[in-house]
């Protein structure tokens, strides 16, 4: 096992910032899906597919916004996560 801060260590951050980004990428994917879904049913391909992969877009955006938010104001304090508070 590495020291910490030594070569070869990977930063805390690391992991935090690409949790964001497969969460993001999750809820693009999962609406994206569901928008696909509805087209098959409805027969509009790719009009509920597209529309799917933008909302899943804006609300990843807007859940990564409320997550950093605390952080880019005061970056001293952690995030608090569901097994800290």
């Amino acid at each position: 096992m590495a020291a910490r801060g030594g070569p070869g260590s990977i930063p805390p951050d690391v992991y935090r910032y690409s949790g964001l980004g497969c969460m993001f990428a999750a809820g693009v994917i999962l609406f994206m899906g569901g928008g696909w879904l509805v087209d098959k049913w409805l027969g509009t391909l790719p009009a509920f597919t597209l529309a799917g992969a933008a909302l899943g877009a804006v609300l990843g955006t807007l859940s990564i916004w409320r997550r950093l938010m605390p952080v880019a104001k005061d970056p001293g304090t952690q995030e608090k996560g569901e097994d800290d508070r």
